[in-house]
């Protein structure tokens, strides 16, 4: 399984991810470049993403969906700060009312890093999420986002493998 840490720290307001890919740098950035390939992992598995739009470039917004088994929609984006291809980019994720894609302001909205950094045995990423507050971090927390995410980038090994 690719990913090998979680921490979260409640004073600093982060959830911290690292994972390991048996893939150079430029392949595992294909993977969240391609908003296709992203859809193949970008959801814990059952709840698949569909990428309305997706473009990693300073200043444009991603907007996406995910589809629980029972069909029902839950909406988000991105704004996309900074891109440093292949080896990361920064965005601001939130969630979405609906199809919209308007900003729920009751739900936290975090500041994203991804990072790519090859390694002997191909990438080590680092995905840094920094919430408003602690109570922020905690909703997210108890919504199941460790989980979720452990599951949704520990698929990418089959996509990277096909």
């Amino acid at each position: 399984m690719p990913v090998t840490d979680v921490q979260h720290d409640l004073d600093a307001r982060t959830l911290t991810i690292t994972a390991d890919f048996a893939a150079p740098v430029e392949r595992v950035w294909d993977v969240y470049a391609d908003a296709r390939q992203l859809e193949r992992v970008w959801g814990p598995p059952g709840y698949p993403a569909t990428f309305v739009d997706h473009e990693l470039a300073p200043g444009s917004r991603t907007t996406y969906y995910m589809t629980s088994p029972e069909g029902e929609k839950y909406y988000a984006y991105w704004n996309v700060e900074s891109v440093s291809a292949p080896t990361g980019f920064t965005f601001t994720d939130g969630f979405a009312l609906d199809e919209t894609f308007t900003p729920n302001e009751e739900m936290p909205e975090s500041s994203q890093v991804f990072r790519f950094t090859g390694t002997d045995a191909g990438t080590r990423a680092t995905f840094v999420a920094t919430y408003a507050d602690a109570e922020s971090l905690q909703k997210v927390l108890d919504m199941g986002a460790v989980e979720g995410s452990t599951l949704a980038i520990n698929q990418i090994d089959d996509l990277l493998a096909s």
